[in-house]
């Protein structure tokens, strides 16, 4: 495909982004008031689809590395260092946004229950994972490709812990049993904004990362 040609499409999933995210709030702010908690409860669509992205990097590093490892490829190596880095910043907006909404929720900023604290493990473990490429010295690659292979494996653990140990946070239920039906519409609707944002920056990151390769690669043949 034409370079030109990506470029445009690229260009243009990031004007239709950056519309969503612009007219999100107005969808957010029409969906029913919650009762109990009142405006707060509207940190829901935001936070769950950044949980949700979060999810979705942790895949994308985890089988990216996998494929680095068996089969050597450069290419899944970039993929997965771009998924490790949105990891980090989705998983930056759950910890933060999380927090915000349990203080009303909950009546106190953190719980170390299933949820939260397997959910902050994760987030850890992707931070473990860039820390690694970055300062890890020769076979780095390799390393936090493994380390990425478990925080993947992380994942279910924490999607099925609130249905599994008594914990503050609602259970996986909550999206498809317990919204009223003005708040399904908004929330999807934010789902979709979000992975269309995570689409946009993995593949600009991937990029980057693509083009620094060849930078590299042009260097090493100067000096040859």
């Amino acid at each position: 495909m034409d370079q030109r040609l990506k470029d445009a499409r690229i260009f243009n999933l990031i004007v239709f982004a950056a519309v969503l995210f612009a007219i999100g709030p107005y969808f957010v702010m029409s969906a029913p008031v919650e009762q109990t908690m009142g405006l707060i409860q509207k940190i829901f669509y935001y936070h769950v689809p950044s949980a949700m992205m979060l999810f979705a990097a942790a895949f994308v590093c985890g089988i990216g590395s996998a494929v680095f490892l068996f089969k050597k490829h450069a290419a899944a190596d970039r993929l997965a260092l771009a998924a490790g880095e949105l990891a980090v910043v989705f998983g930056i907006i759950v910890l933060v946004t999380g927090p915000i909404w349990a203080r009303k929720a909950w009546g106190v900023w953190w719980q170390w229950d299933a949820r939260l604290t397997s959910s902050l493990l994760l987030w850890m473990m992707f931070v473990a994972y860039l820390l690694v490429r970055r300062f890890g010295g020769p076979g780095s690659e390799k390393l936090s490709a493994a380390m990425a292979l478990f925080g993947m494996a992380n994942v279910p653990f924490v999607y099925v812990s609130v249905n599994y140990w008594r914990t503050l946070h609602p259970k996986t239920s909550v999206i498809t049993e317990g919204l009223a039906p003005g708040m399904k519409a908004p929330f999807w609707f934010c789902v979709v904004a979000f992975a269309i944002l995570f689409t946009v920056l993995l593949t600009l990151r991937t990029k980057l990362e693509k083009d620094r390769a060849v930078v590299e690669e042009l260097y090493l043949a100067l000096d040859e």
